[in-house]
């Protein structure tokens, strides 16, 4: 067994830092220690090689051709060291990539189906920052934005995810209640109707304009619910709380699993869709590319697993195809806000 007649470590970094600065007070400084600590380490490295470091000279130190020979070499292998210790630390360090989304995006669509991809990814910490304020990626260090816009103020670089269609949803067993059917959009008469708090990012997908699409303006339903979050909204109406508007394709699965049915068929267009948009440094990162494109795979899985779908009104998202598109009430509401409720 090879054995190494070597000095500890911490002696060969405290005659580094020394032999570097000439001065045991700026070595001490450099290394958290007291001057007398270093002067210590040096003397038990001396007597291990048995022959002077330095020359100690008035308010002064100079190396001996011995410690100048030692130092060199130290120098060398410490420098060797830190470079192979910095790149096992990088190797084995998580890999981060930060996410930010509305709140509607990430409860309803992304956080259900991300242990998808960190099962494929286990290396890999996604960080969610679900908020309706935009991040500036590259200031704020995120890597990813979901963003819910228009094609013309989501700005270059984004790239579409999809677009949506709006129609009405609701608990299954509010079908089977007899005395409040549910088979035509008139019949909304009957039922509560939970609403989104409406902004310029939200009119065109609120009931008033879908209700007026079908010229059913002056419609009196049962009881009205205001909520400040698309997927509270989505709660309460998985709760049988009252009839929502949903936005496929961003409830398919709760409609695949019958948690959720459309009861007609009328549907309206939304003049915004969901667009990825990645920081500058992002096409440098592997893990940020992986999760964008796992992003546009599970997209496009729920468009192949829509078309499959039954033609079933109470069970199948509608067709986009056939969505009608919505008359605009006025100049400005699809417009670029820095503020988007989903």
């Amino acid at each position: 067994m090879r054995h190494y007649d070597l000095p500890p470590l911490a002696q060969l970094e405290a005659f580094e830092a020394a032999a570097r600065s000439l001065s045991f007070t700026k070595a001490a400084e450099e290394l958290s220690l007291t001057q007398s600590a270093i002067s210590r380490q040096i003397k038990a490295l001396e007597e291990h090689f048995e022959f002077p470091l330095f020359r100690r000279l008035h308010r002064a130190l100079a190396l001996t051709e011995d410690g100048q020979t030692l130092y060199q070499s130290v120098k060398e292998v410490l420098g060797q060291l830190h470079e192979v210790a910095g790149r096992l630390k990088k190797r084995t360090a998580p890999r981060m990539v930060v996410v930010t989304t509305t709140p509607g995006f990430a409860g309803i669509w992304l956080i259900p189906r991300l242990a998808g991809f960190t099962a494929a990814h286990p290396e890999v910490d996604v960080r969610i920052s679900a908020q309706n304020e935009f991040a500036n990626l590259n200031r704020d260090g995120v890597d990813v934005a979901v963003r819910y816009h228009t094609r013309e103020g989501v700005g270059d670089g984004a790239e579409l995810l999809f677009s949506e269609v709006i129609f009405p949803v609701c608990s299954p067993k509010l079908l089977r209640d007899p005395a409040r059917p549910l088979k035509k959009p008139e019949d909304l008469r009957h039922h509560t109707l939970l609403h989104m708090e409406t902004s310029a990012a939200t009119v065109l997908q609120s009931w008033p304009m879908w209700l007026r699409a079908l010229h059913l303006e002056g419609l009196a339903n049962a009881g009205t619910l205001h909520f400040s979050a698309y997927d509270q909204l989505i709660q309460a109406a998985l709760a049988g709380q009252g009839v929502a508007l949903g936005r496929s394709p961003l409830i398919d699965v709760l409609l695949r699993e019958k948690r959720l049915v459309a009861p007609f068929r009328p549907t309206l267009a939304s003049p915004r869709s969901y667009f990825v948009i990645q920081s500058a440094a992002a096409a440098r990162k592997p893990e940020v590319q992986a999760f964008v494109a796992w992003l546009h795979r599970e997209a496009q899985a729920d468009a192949e697993a829509a078309a499959r779908a039954p033609v079933d009104p109470a069970s199948a998202p509608p067709s986009s195809a056939k969505a009608a598109r919505p008359r605009s009430p006025g100049r400005g509401s699809g417009g670029s806000r820095g503020r988007a409720l989903a």
